[in-house]
């Protein structure tokens, strides 16, 4: 699930070469096939018939009271009929943003080096970053996730597929870099959102125990709500950040409904992988988000020779969860390999 990512577009643009007409994968769009189109903070990707899916923002939109330096997210993420279901900057809490992945506690720790005999025999030079924006557990500001590169890797009139490159930085240094490929697809009457995240540390990278954090799918809260997940409505109780234990338990999916003021109801549904680490979800009615968390499970450190990948499906749909496409989705998701 960044995240103002501190990369003006002018200069974004010069990286991304995002031209002024909208791109198929092959070149200039055709009527046929999605379209992936430069806007003034980021890129804006629609279907073939011109109906907005999603944009990925790669600056702060002017006016909007996003707490700390990253923006690097999805939104808005909308429904099939248009109606959009993510929330950004949120008034209860600011650094939200829409779809996004992130730690809030965290260091990168590099062995010391030994240089004389009465030298440490070990330990390490500590930096720590909070992506997430929070800036409770750790420092947010000069943690910065910039967009090198957003491109329309593949598309054609039954999918698209976004590659995000993006530089994890502290203070300028570059200490991590991820490729995002992000694949959306129309089926059944709902959006299909594949999100296949990696990240390659330069040091390695501890992610320490928390209750939120990681993959976040932030909603929009103006309207009555309510969470699913495979056994119907969440019955568990809310979980709070200082205790990881008190996360809902792992699941295939869990789901999330508003009924908006306009008297429309829309909603979005988190499928997480089996490859995915153990991982139970930050939930909560007071937060409005769906967050399968792996660092609740306890500390992980990603090392600079292997990579972590995760990997998401989301469903964005009109009405109330549509259960049994959602099961059948997560069947289909579970059961696929990479």
């Amino acid at each position: 699930m960044r995240t103002a990512l501190a990369v003006a577009f002018a200069a974004c643009a010069l990286t991304l070469a995002l031209p002024q007409q909208p791109l198929t994968a092959q070149g200039p769009a055709a009527a046929a096939s999605y379209t992936l189109t430069p806007i003034a903070n980021g890129v804006q990707l629609k279907t073939r018939d011109g109906r907005v899916v999603l944009e990925y923002l790669t600056s702060k939109p002017d006016g909007v009271p996003l707490a700390g330096p990253n923006t690097a997210c999805f939104h808005p993420i909308n429904t099939p009929s248009g109606e959009r279901v993510t929330a950004l900057a949120p008034d209860d809490h600011p650094h939200h943003r829409g779809m996004y992945i992130a730690w809030h506690d965290s260091e990168f720790r590099q062995p010391i080096t030994r240089t004389s005999p009465t030298s440490p025999l070990w330990g390490w030079n500590v930096t720590k970053a909070d992506f997430w924006g929070w800036g409770v557990y750790a420092p947010r500001e000069g943690r910065v996730i910039e967009t090198r590169d957003v491109k329309l890797k593949a598309a054609d009139g039954s999918s698209a597929t976004i590659e995000i490159h993006n530089d994890w930085t502290v203070n300028k240094r570059k200490y991590a870099e991820e490729t995002t490929l992000t694949t959306v697809s129309e089926r059944n009457g709902v959006y299909v959102i594949d999100v296949v995240f990696r990240l390659v540390v330069l040091v390695d990278y501890q992610l320490n125990k928390q209750g939120f954090s990681g993959f976040n799918f932030q909603a929009r809260k103006d309207g009555e709500s309510y969470y699913t997940y495979p056994g119907g409505t969440v019955p568990f109780p809310d979980a709070h950040y200082s205790a990881p234990e008190t996360n809902w338990p792992g699941a295939p999916w869990y789901g999330y409904v508003v009924k908006l003021s306009n008297g429309k109801t829309v909603g979005a549904a988190v499928l997480d992988h089996p490859s995915n680490p153990p991982t139970t979800w930050h939930g909560s009615r007071g937060l409005w988000m769906l967050n399968p968390n792996m660092a609740a499970v306890g500390p992980y450190t990603i090392k600079t020779d292997a990579p972590l990948t995760l990997r998401y499906r989301v469903v964005v749909h009109d009405g109330a969860t549509p259960a049994a496409l959602v099961n059948t989705l997560s069947d289909e998701w579970r059961a696929a390999k990479f």
